[in-house]
């Protein structure tokens, strides 16, 4: 009983909430009806003004409401309909003086802002989608929504007559409130998917842009991967190499005529051999750490956990072994969480779960440090997300000030 009567006060307060902000636009549409009334319809103009406050009242309540439907499905229901709005390009300034908004060249900055969100805001196919579901959404959601407050409504005003009739519709209006509230609310979450998520073209474009990013970011990493490794080779193995190879000629010349000053070059040959054997190995360990080829992702991260300054635990399940390309994600996902545990928020423990179920790999890293972990344009969280992107992978950060951080990265099936 207890539970009922908890469940339908709260879903009578959401089918108020959803209510008042369903049915907004259609106040205004009954106060330009009231306007129009109150104007005169003997007055030849007397329409102007009330279609000039519906259009504009439709047109500027839009996007709020929609934000407002989306946040409270996100809130109540933890589904997320994505807004799918353009974003305005960044305005550049032309050597000739003008200013470029995507669209047009434009003489200052300000007017070429201005030319950019308008030509946006009619362009943008998620503006219409908005105005669709401002028109429909009171038509559906809007009246089931509104059946616990009419009958909360009925109730007042049937015990407020003394008449049996009028408490015969109090009770009748008890009952229906009482009954409806808490699933009325319910309906929001439907209509709010069908009509405000992003349409099929839309996703496609959204993905296609998507993948146009990830390709750049791909190319820019690789190109910095494959310079990291030529000014590696060139300053380390390649300069040890050419030594040797003076070391040996020169030992060439005097095995004839000073044997013992050829062996002692023959010694440092060796020496530099070796050396050189070693910068190479350690340069192949910075591509991808043998342990990963050889015992797989979950050996590989205990084995970098244990060489940590942290006190690392590593839980992970069975059949972990994956392809190399989402291993190596994953591995240098895991270092570089740990990483910054470190140098950034001072933990000394931490907690590695590895877990792979029917929606794709799982990796939750907690650390006991301070907090405070921010994304940052250009730094290594955003890279992290970057690389788990290419195989349609997320990153959700949990760091509040004071702490525990926990980082979540998901890697789905498809990928795997």
């Amino acid at each position: 009983m207890v539970s009922w009567v908890t469940s339908a006060f709260v879903g009578f307060a959401r089918a108020c909430a959803v209510v008042i902000v369903v049915l907004s636009v259609p106040a205004v549409w009954a106060a330009a009806v009231a306007l129009g009334i109150w104007w005169g319809a003997a007055n030849p103009w007397s329409w102007v003004a009330p279609l000039v406050l519906v259009c504009g009242g439709t047109l500027a309540l839009s996007r709020p409401v929609c934000r407002a439907v989306r946040f409270l499905v996100a809130r109540w229901t933890a589904t997320v309909v994505p807004a799918g709005y353009r974003q305005a390009e960044p305005v550049v300034r032309m050597s000739t003086g003008f200013w470029w908004n995507g669209f047009s060249y434009e003489r200052t900055r300000r007017d070429a802002l201005l030319d950019q969100r308008w030509r946006i805001r009619w362009n943008d196919p998620a503006n219409w989608r908005d105005l669709r579901f401002t028109v429909l959404a009171p038509f559906t959601t809007g009246v089931v929504s509104a059946v616990p407050p009419a009958g909360v409504a009925a109730a007042v005003l049937g015990f407020s007559q003394p008449t049996p009739v009028a408490r015969l519709i109090g009770v009748a209006g008890s009952l229906v409130a009482v009954a409806s509230a808490p699933y009325a609310w319910r309906s929001v979450r439907p209509v709010a998917v069908r009509f405000l998520g992003p349409s099929r073209a839309m996703a496609l474009a959204d993905r296609v842009d998507e993948l146009t990013a990830q390709r750049a970011d791909t190319t820019v990493a690789q190109a910095a991967e494959i310079r990291r490794i030529e000014r590696d080779l060139h300053d380390g193995a390649q300069a040890r190499l050419v030594a040797l190879g003076l070391s040996l000629a020169t030992a060439e010349k005097l095995m004839a005529t000073d044997p013992d000053q050829a062996k002692a070059l023959m010694r440092e040959a060796r020496v530099g051999a070796t050396a050189s054997l070693t910068e190479l190995r350690e340069l192949v360990r910075g591509i991808n750490p043998p342990v990963l080829n050889e015992r797989g992702l979950v050996d590989a991260v205990r084995a970098f956990a244990l060489d940590s300054p942290l006190e690392a635990t590593v839980s992970a399940g069975p059949e972990l072994r994956l392809d190399p390309p989402v291993e190596s994600a994953v591995y240098f996902g895991i270092a570089e969480l740990l990483t910054n545990a470190v140098k950034h928020a001072h933990a000394d423990r931490a907690r590695i779960t590895l877990v792979r179920d029917e929606s794709g790999l799982v990796v939750a890293v907690e650390d006991d440090g301070g907090g405070g972990a921010v994304e940052r344009a250009g730094g290594g969280l955003a890279g992290l997300r970057r690389r788990l992107a290419v195989f349609d992978g997320t990153l959700e950060i949990t760091s509040p000030a004071g702490g525990p951080t926990q980082v979540r990265m998901m890697v789905p099936c498809a990928s795997l």
